[in-house]
């Protein structure tokens, strides 16, 4: 197999020396040494020229070999993409929350309403309560009691069926609690406080 590219070969002045005994064999069959040398420059050519062709063919197969294994390459990595596509679309189908898109929303700047536990419930409950608990005095009165509290503490009370059970002491009404005002006492000043935090709650 030819290991140097033969288009890149220069031809030997066989009318050297060093050719001499090449020129030799032909001039003891009867050549001249001009003949001689001359034979062994055409006899040089033609084995140069086979061996182009040997090593142009060689190239051209080399070539469309790297080609086709491109090719093949080419066509794996779009299979594998496919796959991958494929496999996010079956994930993203499953796991449909993981792919919800966020909502950037601003920071609210409004302070957090957290009225008496006592007040909330009333609220769950559906029944009647006094605004007094979401005016500036009365979320004032919630926050000291939360402080005050003992958070583990219980107390039992009767439910609307009859049946006992028990509750956290921060949501019933305390009795030694700041007297609440009742609406028709409120000022304006303090209806308009109480009245968006309670819309705001419920």
């Amino acid at each position: 197999m030819l290991q140097e590219n033969p288009n890149l070969a220069v031809q030997p002045d066989f009318t050297l020396q060093e050719h001499q005994l090449a020129r030799q064999q032909l001039v003891d069959g009867g050549f001249t040494d001009d003949q001689a040398a001359r034979s062994l420059a055409a006899l040089w050519t033609l084995a140069n020229n086979a061996d182009k062709e040997r090593w142009n063919l060689r190239q051209e197969r080399l070539q469309e070999a790297r080609e086709r294994e491109e090719e093949e390459e080419e066509q794996r990595q779009q299979l594998r993409q496919e796959e991958a596509e494929a496999a996010r679309l079956e994930d993203r189908k499953k796991n449909k929350n993981k792919y919800a898109p966020l909502v950037r929303g601003k920071a609210p700047s409004d302070p957090t309403i957290l009225p008496a536990q006592y007040a909330t419930r009333k609220l769950k409950a559906g029944d009647y309560c006094e605004l007094h608990y979401f005016t500036n005095r009365g979320l004032e009165d919630a926050q000291l009691a939360t402080l005050v509290a003992e958070p583990d503490a219980m107390v039992m009370l009767p439910s609307s069926e009859g049946i006992h059970s028990w509750i956290p002491a921060a949501a019933v009404k305390d009795p030694k609690a700041t007297p609440v005002v009742k609406d028709e006492h409120l000022s304006w000043e303090e209806f308009n406080e109480a009245a968006p935090r309670m819309v705001t709650s419920m």
